[in-house]
């Protein structure tokens, strides 16, 4: 089943890289995501949903394939398995940066293969679910963006919030004051989980699509994942 989606990050393609780089910067704003592990270049995670006033829970595997930063292209593989349940779902998903007006267009690509009970699922109410998913995550991270932007350029933070990409480094040195994106990390409020009931419209068609929204998120919790080995000492 193939799926495509697009979203927008308010900022340009060079900013936008390494803040999709960085899993530990984004998983914040993926509805329910939280990370739970890495073994080697894989990281775990986990991502609860819900189903009307029912909380369900998914775990599932993200690995980087390829990136080409010159190119702003990744693909990735992810593969989910619902907690309490047999349903399963696998991924490979090729997203691609564009430039456009100083803010970046993220496309991304999704062959998704399930098996089990999520096989009766419909494309359209599965696309309804990644296209909602996405959004609101496309939602959280202008919302951090512009939010550190401000802040950056005025050397405030604003009131009651905390942000996934504060002004300070790590080792608690002021950044520049400048309208950037800050390279530095700090976990931020974890968006709340995605009902999938409201999203995918029906009760039987919401039920199975857990499994699947796991193998679409991969791209939100692991999207360009910087290879480990890359990273400056904390």
């Amino acid at each position: 089943m193939k799926l495509d989606n697009t979203f927008t990050i308010p900022v340009p393609a060079a900013q936008a890289w390494p803040v999709l780089l960085d899993l530990e910067r984004i998983a914040p704003c993926v509805p329910g995501a939280t990370i739970t592990a890495r073994e080697g270049d894989d990281f775990h995670g986990k991502i609860k949903v819900k189903l009307g006033p029912v909380g369900l829970s998914y775990s599932g595997i993200i690995k980087v394939v390829s990136q080409d930063e010159r190119a702003g292209i990744a693909v990735l593989e992810g593969r989910g398995r619902e907690t309490r349940g047999n349903g399963t779902a696998k991924a490979t998903i090729t997203c691609k940066l564009v430039e456009s007006d100083g803010a970046t267009d993220v496309f991304v690509d999704t062959d998704l293969s399930i098996t089990g009970k999520p096989a009766q699922f419909g494309r359209g109410a599965l696309a309804d679910v990644a296209g909602t998913l996405i959004g609101r995550f496309a939602d959280n991270l202008a919302d951090e963006i512009a939010a550190v932007t401000s802040q950056s350029a005025t050397g405030t933070t604003p009131a009651g919030r905390v942000s996934a990409f504060p002004s300070a480094d790590i080792t608690g040195s002021p950044a520049p004051v400048a309208a950037t994106v800050s390279t530095a990390r700090r976990p931020g409020k974890p968006a709340e989980p995605i009902d999938l009931l409201a999203a995918a419209g029906t009760n039987s068609a919401a039920r199975y699509a857990g499994p699947a929204v796991l193998a679409l998120v991969a791209l939100l919790f692991a999207l360009f994942r910087r290879r480990r080995s890359g990273r400056p000492p904390r």
